[in-house]
């Protein structure tokens, strides 16, 4: 009897570590591995480092981005998130007004 429960406790702490730590690990691998690959030219990008720019050119491994000051190559691990292009943010809504913008700083600064 005691070789039994020492197995299903085994067998819960598996079953813990796997639901607890392995799957959600292996979730966010799968949604950046996604939003990686579905980067187009004209996107802003932010990397790891902090860095902001707009997509030029996509290769397999690389994507050159324009920031500003010129243009670098930036390896696609090291990118964090990414925004739409400008078409798409319109389309999308993300752009707003100088007045809605301020109205929003206002109601922080009011807090």
């Amino acid at each position: 009897m005691g070789n039994y429960t020492t197995f299903i406790t085994l067998g819960l702490f598996i079953l813990i570590f796997y639901f607890m730590l392995i799957r959600p690990e292996n979730k966010r691998k799968k949604q950046a591995q996604e939003m990686r690959s579905s980067i187009k030219v004209g996107d802003t990008i932010i990397t790891i480092g902090g860095i902001t720019g707009e997509v030029e050119k996509i290769r397999e491994k690389t994507v050159t981005i324009f920031t500003g000051d010129g243009s670098i190559d930036i390896q696609k691990w090291a990118i964090r998130s990414v925004e739409p292009g400008e078409e798409e943010a319109e389309a999308d809504n993300f752009t707003y007004t100088d007045e809605e913008l301020e109205d929003d700083a206002e109601s922080h600064l009011n807090k």
